[in-house]
């Protein structure tokens, strides 16, 4: 899997962390996993066709060491459809952004 990883997180810097995500995403049935909602404007033409595959997500996955972001642009209604693919490079410099403006605003330095 592509994806974007921080490692080297400290115990404070994953309790603050985990709190933000737990306050601002949607997280997944399964632990540690919660969805960032791709901004529509970065959408591909197939993505924006799909109104029923809607929102597009990125996964992110907390582990007390690490952020892991996954570069798969994925959909919560089902397993597969055309609509999934991996980033753009817009979608994925996007998706670097979020991270480092997260990192940044909870004052995590790595």
């Amino acid at each position: 899997m592509k994806q974007y990883l921080i490692d080297g997180l400290r115990l404070k810097d994953y309790v603050k962390l985990k709190a933000y995500l737990d306050k601002y995403l949607k997280s997944s049935p399964l632990g540690g996993i919660y969805w960032l909602e791709l901004d529509r404007q970065l959408l591909t033409p197939i993505q924006k066709e799909h109104e029923e595959c809607h929102p597009h997500v990125f996964a992110l996955m907390l582990e007390e060491t690490y952020l892991s972001c996954e570069f798969l642009v994925r959909i919560k209604k089902n397993i597969k459809c055309d609509c999934m693919d991996y980033a753009t490079r817009e979608q994925r410099d996007w998706l670097i952004d979020q991270a480092d403006a997260i990192l940044e605003k909870l004052d995590i330095r790595i």
